[in-house]
């Protein structure tokens, strides 16, 4: 029977999750191929926005604070610019009648840096609150129109602005609770396991040994990311290397270091 509880105590241990407790990003480096792209054009008196890469849209609209259609889009089906002063301006996304989204741009001094802070309400869709910082890449800055050119997604700085914090716990039943910019409960059993809030369907996770652990996520039955995670010898330290391919094509690689609070 003491041989039986010694064997026991030893299969539980082996799976207890490293990634127990509560962390905080602390530095990223993160790619996208092809990397996100945002292009303003000026065009009879407004603007015309096309962004392409991960999220897609295209709309024509005039800094005067009235609607404009905007057709086509998954989003929104209507916007409503405002210039606030020469570096800030800020658009209200609807659809159906219904306020999805305000979206708060904001250049940098020299012009060279966009940081968009997109705020979603209750009838839209992805985080509630989201920002992402742009590097100009291409066109001359202008005076008139000083959003006006192409620019480049910096994911390294987009992540780290979010502030993404981490929550991983026992559910009791020998597997986790996992808390952050999605959700899940999953076992170390092989199984999928469905996920919420994820561009994903479902994670499957494998306790590499006392230190680290793999995920992988299926998409429409497809391997569509990859994760390990490996916890430092002291817990306090946590490094999380991803790769993986987006609805749209495009490849990430990440490698995000979290500290343990």
């Amino acid at each position: 029977m003491l041989a039986l509880l010694a064997v026991s105590s030893v299969a539980a241990n082996a799976q207890q999750d490293p990634r127990i407790g509560s962390w905080t990003l602390t530095s990223a480096q993160s790619a996208l191929d092809p990397a996100n792209k945002l292009t303003v054009t000026s065009a009879h008196g407004g603007v015309h926005v096309v962004m392409s890469g991960e999220t897609h849209f295209d709309f024509t609209a005039k800094p005067n604070g009235h609607q404009s259609p905007a057709p086509g889009n998954l989003g929104f089906d209507q916007v409503q610019l405002h210039k606030i002063d020469k570096k800030q301006f800020e658009a209200k996304e609807t659809k159906d009648g219904a306020l999805v989204a305000t979206v708060h741009n904001k250049l940098s001094n020299d012009g060279n840096e966009l940081t968009i802070t997109t705020s979603r309400t209750a009838a839209g869709k992805g985080p509630t609150d989201q920002i992402t910082v742009w590097t100009r890449s291409g066109g001359a800055k202008s005076v008139t129109d000083p959003l006006a050119g192409e620019w480049t997604q910096d994911e390294n700085k987009s992540r780290m602005r979010q502030g993404l914090a981490l929550k991983i716990e026992a559910d009791g039943g020998g597997g986790v609770r996992f808390s952050g910019d999605f959700s899940y409960t999953a076992r170390f059993d092989g199984k999928q396991y469905d996920l919420k809030n994820s561009r994903n369907d479902t994670v499957t996770l494998q306790l590499v040994d006392a230190h680290t652990v793999d995920a992988m996520y299926r998409r429409d039955n497809q391997i569509a990311q990859k994760d390990r995670w490996v916890v430092s010898g002291d817990g306090k330290q946590m490094t999380l290397t991803t790769t993986g391919t987006l609805e749209t094509g495009q490849h990430v690689t990440e490698k995000l270091v979290f500290q343990k609070q």
